[in-house]
């Protein structure tokens, strides 16, 4: 399904421009016009961080007159293997400062907006409101639909896209003319069920691929070429090189763009809307959570403790607690882990943040261990309180 063209186009490119974007001007679906268009539009990116890296640059290289960059995070060491747009001169810098510095140097002709905050319920609409095109490089699933619902309340387009260790999706939400997020994803996933790239990892180049891809659609829309990505979800199995479509029809019961709608502005609560952790475990870390100090102490004084890691064999790998004994969160969620449980002892579950150990903590408590705790913060946390020399990731 063609669309018209997101804007006007402007009155006109400089010598300079025409020269920088000579390759474009050739191509008769883009032509002057298009690149106008392009000049004349206001993009802003939600993170600069996987996804961010390359839409950014491309994005910055392609000509949009007017990029904005949303980012409230600094660059970690950990981020480099991926977001390409940040360099070992950048850790500790703010990510919006550090790729508004990359994108500049990619192309000083655009103007280059950064708001270096969290995205939150009470600035988004303001923030929002004063591009045309949003482009979506977040990780987590309470900003994906807080951006979805003001994108929608405020009528325009977005670029969605997603990764996770070698598999990744992207489309184009659009309630004007086809399906928004909540249409493909009506509720979140539980608490726990979908690992984020955090825990599971993601294969550093498949950020390029789907963010490429989102850059393609951002071009597209701006200048009213092509058939954008609404309507179809595109999924892209790096392991097997397979690109697949999947058609998203617009959810007539929709709550937000349905005919009917029933949510006519944001919600107050996307986090508690998401779950970050399910009921079970928010109540059975109550009273049951201790610091990783707190662990360091009781293993100084010899405490007969049995400490658990529910963490993957290949994050036990990277760094581990010592002492700790590991059994995957997956073995907890099936029963299996429990027989390995020594009655005698007091059990400390730990993961990497504190969130899976949540989770295996209900099981725990649960089955009879009514003294068990678990570490919050997990294995970050003891790195940072208790020995810095241990590698992060």
């Amino acid at each position: 399904m063609s669309l018209p063209p997101l804007v006007e186009p402007a009155a006109e490119l400089t010598r300079d421009e025409v020269n920088r974007y000579s390759r474009h001007l050739i191509i008769p679906d883009v032509g002057m016009a298009g690149q106008k268009r392009l000049k004349n539009a206001k993009v802003l990116v939600v993170g600069a961080g996987g996804l961010g890296s390359p839409a950014l640059m491309y994005l910055a290289a392609a000509g949009v007159g007017t990029l904005g960059i949303i980012d409230f995070d600094v660059v970690d060491e950990s981020n480099l293997q991926r977001q390409v747009i940040h360099r070992q001169s950048s850790l500790g810098k703010p990510k919006a400062e550090s790729a508004a510095d990359a994108v500049r140097e990619i192309n000083p002709l655009i103007e280059v907006v950064v708001h270096n905050t969290a995205l939150d319920r009470d600035n988004i609409m303001d923030i929002f409101g004063r591009y045309d095109l949003i482009v979506d490089g977040t990780d987590n699933f309470a900003t994906r639909y807080m951006v979805n619902d003001a994108a929608v309340l405020l009528g325009k387009p977005y670029v969605w896209g997603s990764i996770y260790r070698f598999d990744g999706q992207a489309s184009v939400f659009w309630a004007e003319h086809g399906p928004c997020y909540r249409c493909l994803y009506p509720e979140p996933p539980p608490p726990g069920m979908v690992p984020s790239c955090a825990e599971g990892g993601v294969l550093g180049v498949l950020c390029a691929s789907i963010g490429s891809i989102q850059v393609n659609e951002a071009i597209k829309l701006v200048a009213g070429v092509g058939e954008p990505l609404v309507g179809r979800l595109m999924i892209y199995d790096a392991l097997e090189m397979n690109y697949r479509q999947v058609k998203v029809r617009k959810d007539p019961e929709c709550p937000l763009c349905g005919k009917n709608p029933t949510q006519t502005e944001l919600l107050e609560d996307y986090e508690a809307f998401c779950g970050a952790v399910s009921e079970e475990a928010a109540e059975a870390v109550v009273d049951a959570t201790i610091s990783a100090t707190e662990l360091k102490a009781m293993q100084d004084r010899g405490e007969d403790i049995f400490l658990v890691d529910v963490r993957e064999p290949n994050e036990y790998e990277i760094v581990a607690i010592p002492g700790a004994t590991l059994i995957p969160k997956g073995e907890f969620l099936d029963g299996s882990a429990l027989e390995r449980l020594p009655q005698d002892k007091k059990i400390v579950l730990h993961c990497k943040s504190g969130v899976r150990s949540a989770e295996a903590l209900a099981v725990v408590k649960n089955a009879g261990f009514s003294d068990a705790v678990h570490v919050g913060g997990g294995v970050l946390a003891w790195v940072k309180q208790i020995d810095p020399s241990l590698p992060s990731y």
